[in-house]
């Protein structure tokens, strides 16, 4: 849009969203351009941008725009698979049986439909900044452009990165690290920065070499990024690093420099206080995904306990789900019942989510994002929620544990750009994607 164009999102509740976050009644949003330009009092802000476009937002709860920090576009075509999948007893074979076959098959034609595909779910779900971890290691260069393209055309704002692992042998390795250094290099500073950056993809610990670890982090050093890898998601993780290096994943990852403010370890489930003390140290982003994790069975994050200790904690859905607000809910109620104690984990689902994830998100951005505060990115969503109950500062987590669902959401603002207004996707076309990924995908299942 416009540099100087001007939306107001009128009515309504507003909540304002990060650690300070408030409620405010009868309020409203002005954009101009890609940015917030005022919140406050709705007369007030009409007032004051009475050339604006106005959205009614009466009777509707205004929220920033959700932000989901680790998920995997890439697994969008694999609901429903019905290839011959041997059963797997354990998470190493998950991933020998069913992603490693699935990534392998991946073409630019099925990356693409699978991105857009699943920008229409995180889109339909209130997310509009997405950290996605890309993997197809036989489909290799060129492939984070195609995601980078996708996503564009849907609208949305994403950090990108592409898995580097050593499982497929040396020469895929090396196309992993190009194809990092490839889009990292078009992207970040680029004309696209408000909207697109880059991390150093890396699997987990237990695919990597030292070397590889080594040229991985030196590339992203010499980009001024971090790096996003699956740490510790299971035991098998740390003893395959103590049989390599003497010491647990984290240890291990923190030795070759990988560790840092801009780097995202997801998951971290098998980690001791001596990994956690190094997580906080490091100021490392540590995501939490409780639904992928127990559906592989692999455990439960001692989310509570980093908290506690003051670690960055964020929240994903690990391409499990394109709702943050259904992994709000999880991860609400799992460390309660990890701990058979009602009293522990109150507050969390809410907490990573609407607190964290803007920290996260504004920190690989370079700008405020997922907040509405004069001078933020303009990313927002229009729930249809009228509460039974009443909806102020202080009782949101309420609210949002056992009243929002992500089928409320009707309209969606990224970058001060409509891409839903009343339920109406405005960037693609729903059907031509949605038919163009259920043929893409049953070539996808029969590849694998």
């Amino acid at each position: 849009m416009g540099a100087d164009r001007e939306i107001v999102v009128a009515g309504g509740a507003v909540v304002t969203g990060g650690a300070r976050g408030s409620v405010l009644p009868d309020a409203a949003v002005a954009i101009r351009g890609s940015r917030v330009a005022a919140v406050g009092p709705l007369g007030e802000v009409l007032a004051g941008h009475p050339d604006a476009e106005v959205i009614d937002a009466t009777d509707r709860l205004v929220m920033p725009g959700l932000v989901n920090a680790h998920t995997h576009l890439y697994s969008a075509l694999a609901r429903g698979l019905t290839a011959e999948i041997e059963p797997s007893g354990s998470f190493v074979e998950i991933l020998e049986h069913l992603w490693w076959r699935l990534d392998r098959a991946l073409t630019h034609e099925s990356i693409r439909a699978s991105a857009l595909a699943g920008a229409l779910d995180l889109i339909r779900n209130g997310t509009t900044t997405l950290v996605d971890h890309h993997a197809s290691q036989v489909t290799i260069e060129g492939t984070l452009g195609t995601v980078a393209d996708a996503l564009g055309e849907a609208g949305l704002r994403a950090n990108l990165c592409f898995e580097i692992t050593d499982r497929e042998g040396p020469a895929k390795r090396d196309e992993g690290l190009a194809e990092n250094e490839r889009f990292a290099d078009g992207v970040e500073g680029g004309a696209d920065h408000g909207m697109l950056t880059a991390s150093v993809g890396l699997h987990a610990s237990l695919t990597l070499e030292d070397g590889t670890l080594e040229r991985a982090v030196a590339m992203a050093e010499r980009f001024g990024i971090g790096c996003h890898v699956h740490v510790a998601e299971d035991r098998a993780d740390v003893e395959d690093s103590v049989r390599r290096s003497g010491g647990r994943v984290v240890e291990r990852l923190h030795s070759f420099g990988v560790l840092g403010p801009k780097t995202i370890a997801a998951h971290c489930i098998h980690v001791d206080e001596r990994e956690r003390a190094l997580l906080k140290e490091t100021d490392t982003i540590v995501v939490h995904n409780p639904q992928s994790n127990m559906n592989n069975a692999v455990g439960c994050a001692a989310v509570p306990t980093l908290l506690e200790e003051g670690a960055l904690v964020g929240l994903g859905t690990d391409g499990f789900t394109a709702s943050m607000f259904d992994e709000m809910k999880v991860a609400n109620l799992i460390h309660r019942h990890e701990a058979g104690d009602p009293r522990v984990g109150h507050g969390v689902g809410p907490r990573l989510c609407l607190e964290n994830n803007p920290v996260v998100a504004s920190r690989l951005f370079g700008k405020t994002v997922g907040v509405l505060e004069p001078g933020a990115a303009a990313d927002l969503i229009v729930l249809d929620y009228d509460p039974p109950t009443p909806l102020e500062t202080g009782n949101l987590a309420g609210h949002v544990i056992f009243g929002l669902t992500g089928w409320m959401v009707e309209t969606v603002i990224v970058n001060g750009r409509s891409v839903m207004r009343d339920r109406e996707i405005l960037t693609v076309d729903e059907e031509e994607v949605l038919a163009d990924a259920r043929a893409c995908a049953r070539d996808l299942w029969k590849a694998m």
